[in-house]
């Protein structure tokens, strides 16, 4: 295949032409061979089908972000000059966006702007938690070992997402399986059963009455349901979007039983998390805890770490302001705490709490899970028992008077 492409020379000169190569990854590492560093390659004669657009525009995921860090880490450590760096980089990327983002931040370094200001200018894939150690590593001359920091970190994210992503999935497809089951007999097995009721004197069980009713009142009002519904849903979406809205929302979703104390585990381990990395990489208290309230998703815990930051500011300890919390904050979190700050560790010690909490959250999904699944499946009995009375008994009936 053909491509063409947009280069700068080692010099620094811009050069454009075409190359033949099996991929473009195979047409990056020809030219790289030959001191020309790309920024910009695409297949020449060929339109991208709505697959690749939509595989190849794809914003980072938690996961590329990662694996970039990581590898640039590694780079940077070795060695390899930034700029080079970053278009070797870009070249192995298959999402669109992301290589676009990396190609004008090696742009941006080249022609002088820090490293750090330069992924501040893409907030939609390197948030502020990323650009402040990214800036910490800058000040301390240890680049590559902030990169390994935010690795380790969006990892572990990951990790978490995946594994409530995974937990989900087992009671939504069995919720999809029971709409399905109970709209396929309503709307295909119900009428069938009203019509030969209809034929005979058998009176039905009350159970079908009711069923034959709902399905009566769905062919002359269905239609008002789910409008009904659909406005519903748009009224919650954008409810929930305000920032009155957000913050019940959040309230709600920690007061909810399991998953309530899931959440707080959650959000405690990241806060964590995020303050032990950034006290590592150089940053004082104050700073960590700033940065970190922007990072905070949960209205009600990002009220807690700005209250924390306004109290160390004051003169207080984190461990004195967390205990005005206990509905929230576990008494374990705040002695560990209180014992990092007497022994000046508070960094090693938070990413103790981070382990602990790490091995409890995975608990709690997998029991969750584990509890769940027979629930689901005694729901899903009991429906389609109800069905198959609801079906069977009357055409038993039927029978019976001929």
């Amino acid at each position: 295949m053909k491509y063409s492409y947009q280069a700068r020379t080692k010099e620094g000169k811009i050069e454009t032409g075409t190359v033949e190569a099996s991929s473009e990854e195979a047409a990056a590492a020809l030219l790289q061979k030959y001191n020309i560093y790309v920024t910009s390659l695409k297949e020449e004669g060929v339109a991208n089908s709505l697959k690749k657009k939509f595989t190849f525009s794809a914003r980072a995921s938690k996961k590329d972000l990662a694996a970039f860090s990581r590898q640039l880490g590694v780079m940077l450590s070795s060695r390899v000059p930034v700029v080079q760096s970053l278009v070797s980089l870009a070249a192995q990327v298959n999402k669109e966006t992301f290589r676009d983002q990396l190609l004008k931040i090696s742009t941006m370094v080249e022609e002088g702007s820090p490293l750090s200001e330069a992924f501040s200018s893409f907030p939609e894939t390197f948030d502020t938690y990323y650009v402040n150690l990214l800036k910490s590593g800058e000040a301390s001359g240890k680049i590559s070992d902030a990169l390994f920091f935010l690795s380790d970190h969006i990892e572990r994210e990951n990790d978490i997402i995946t594994q409530v992503r995974g937990a989900m999935v087992y009671p939504v497809l069995v919720l999809v399986v029971m709409v399905i089951t109970i709209s396929t007999v309503i709307f295909t097995v119900i009428p069938r059963i009203s019509d030969l009721i209809k034929e005979t004197t058998t009176k039905p069980p009350a159970f079908t009455i009711v069923m034959l009713a709902f399905y009566d009142f769905l062919a002359n009002f269905g239609w008002v349901i789910l409008l009904g519904f659909f406005w519903l849903v748009v009224f919650i979406l954008l409810y929930f979007r305000t920032k009155e809205g957000k913050k019940h929302f959040d309230r709600i979703a920690l007061k909810t039983p399991v998953l309530g104390e899931v959440l707080k585990k959650i959000y405690i381990m990241r806060f964590c998390e995020n303050v032990s990395t950034l006290l590592s990489a150089g940053l004082s208290i104050n700073s960590a805890l700033k940065i970190t309230e922007d990072t905070v998703n949960n209205v009600v815990f990002r009220e807690i770490v700005s209250e924390t930051q306004k109290g160390v500011t004051e003169g207080e300890k984190i461990s004195s302001v967390f205990i005005r919390y206990p509905d929230r904050i576990a008494p374990f979190v705040i002695q560990m705490i209180r014992v990092g700050e007497e022994t000046g560790k508070l960094d090693k010690t938070l990413m103790e709490i981070v382990r602990f909490y790490q091995k409890e959250v995975q608990s709690a999904i997998a029991t969750f899970t584990t509890l769940l699944e027979p629930v689901m499946i005694i729901l899903l009995g009991i429906v389609v028992a109800l069905i198959a009375i609801s079906v069977l008994e009357p055409l038993y009936g039927a029978l019976g008077t001929i």
